[in-house]
C-alpha cells in the first residue's frame, strides 16, 4: 500500500504551522518544513519559524537547515523532503511555497542550462525595464506567468532565447523526477483578507518583541549578496533599510506588512488554482467550505471535527 502524506498549505499567517503542530500530535507524524524562507538558519523570527519548544512537542524536519548564504532550490529542497518524509510514520508538509509541493506532487521537469551571458541579458533586462515590460516580451506560450513575477519572467526569457524554446513547452515534457510515491491529503488554508491583514500585523508585533531587529542585524554582519533568498525574506529588506536609518520603526512595519500582505494574495490565487489532483493528490480539502478559514486554538475544535471526518477514514481505512 502506498504511504498516506498530509500537506498543510495556504498563504503566510493563516495558521499552517499551528495546524501541522496539532496534525502531528494526533496522527503520531513528522511536520516537514515546505517554506523556502524558514529553511534558513539565520532566520528563526523573521520567517516566524517553529519555536524550540514547539520542535520538541513533535519532530519536525528541515527548520534552519540552509546556512543563508547558500540558496535554496526546488530541486534541493524536494530531495531533502523525500529523505525526510522516509524517517517519518506520517509525513506533514507544512508550508506556503506552492512550488516546492508541486515538485513533490507533480515531480520536476527538464529544465535546459543556460550560457552565462544569456542569463545576465535576462537579469539585465529586468533591472532596466521592470517585470511587467519584459513580461511583454515573452514567448506567447509563457503568458500565463503573473506580470508581478519577476524571478518567473526572468527564467523564462533567457529560457527561450538560449534554447528558443518557451518555458511552458519545456514544462510539457515528462518529468525528470517523478511524483514523490506517496497518497497526499492536502488541506488548504485560505482566511478571509481582513482576518490575514490583522494576523500579520499582530505576527509584525511579535516578531519585534521577539528581537528581530538584532536577528536583521546579525545577518546584515555576513556581508551577503542582497539578491540572496534570504536577504529577501519578509521583513529583511525593511529592517535592514532600518537599520541603515533611511526609514523609521513605523515605516519599517508598514512597509513589511504592505508586502506580506500582498504576497498572500499571490499565495491564495496560487493555491486556489493549483490543480492538486489525481493521482499524486487523492483528497484535497479547502477548510473554508466549511466556514474554517484558518486555525488557532479559539476554533481548535470545530475545525477538528472538520478535518477528522474528512481525513481521518483515508489515513487509516484500507
Amino acid at each position: 500500500m502506498t504511504q498516506a502524506a498530509l500537506i498543510v498549505a495556504g498563504p503566510t499567517a493563516s495558521g499552517k504551522s499551528s495546524l501541522a503542530l496539532a496534525l502531528a500530535e494526533r496522527f503520531g507524524g513528522t511536520v516537514i518544513n515546505a517554506d523556502a524562507m524558514q529553511c534558513y538558519r539565520e532566520l528563526r523570527v523573521v520567517t516566524a519559524r517553529p519555536t524550540a519548544e514547539e520542535e520538541a512537542r513533535v519532530p519536525h524536519a528541515l527548520y534552519g537547515v540552509l546556512p543563508a548564504a547558500q540558496a535554496g532550490s526546488v530541486a534541493w529542497w524536494r530531495e531533502a523532503a523525500v529523505e525526510a518524509m522516509a524517517q517519518a510514520r506520517l509525513p506533514i508538509l507544512c508550508g506556503g511555497t506552492g512550488m516546492y509541493l508541486r515538485a513533490l506532487t507533480q515531480g520536476i521537469s527538464a529544465l535546459p542550462e543556460v550560457a552565462g551571458e544569456v542569463r545576465a541579458e535576462a537579469r539585465a533586462m529586468l533591472a532596466e525595464i521592470g517585470p511587467e515590460r519584459m513580461h511583454a516580451a515573452l514567448h506567447p506560450d509563457d503568458a500565463a506567468i503573473r506580470p508581478s513575477d519577476s524571478q518567473r519572467i526572468a527564467r523564462a526569457y533567457e529560457v527561450w532565447r538560449g534554447t528558443g524554446r518557451s518555458l511552458a513547452d519545456w514544462h510539457r515534457e515528462a518529468p525528470v523526477l517523478p511524483p514523490a510515491p506517496y497518497h497526499f491529503h492536502a488541506i488548504l488554508l485560505d482566511p478571509p483578507r481582513e482576518t490575514l491583514k490583522e494576523a500579520i500585523t499582530t505576527r509584525w508585533a511579535g516578531m519585534m518583541a521577539g528581537g528581530a531587529v538584532n536577528e536583521v542585524a546579525a545577518l546584515i554582519t555576513q556581508g551577503l549578496d542582497r539578491a540572496l533568498p534570504a536577504m529577501r525574506a519578509h521583513g529583511v529588506p525593511e529592517l535592514s533599510a532600518l537599520l541603515r536609518g533611511e526609514i523609521d520603526e513605523a515605516e519599517a512595519g508598514r512597509r513589511a506588512i504592505a508586502n506580506t500582505l500582498a504576497y498572500t494574495r499571490r499565495q491564495a490565487t496560487w493555491f486556489r488554482h493549483q490543480k492538486l489532483t489525481e493521482p499524486q493528490v487523492t483528497h484535497r480539502i479547502n477548510a473554508r467550505s466549511a466556514g474554517l478559514a484558518q486555525f488557532s486554538q479559539r476554533n481548535a475544535d470545530d475545525i477538528f471535527a472538520f478535518l477528522f471526518g474528512a481525513v481521518d477514514a483515508p489515513l487509516h481505512g484500507p
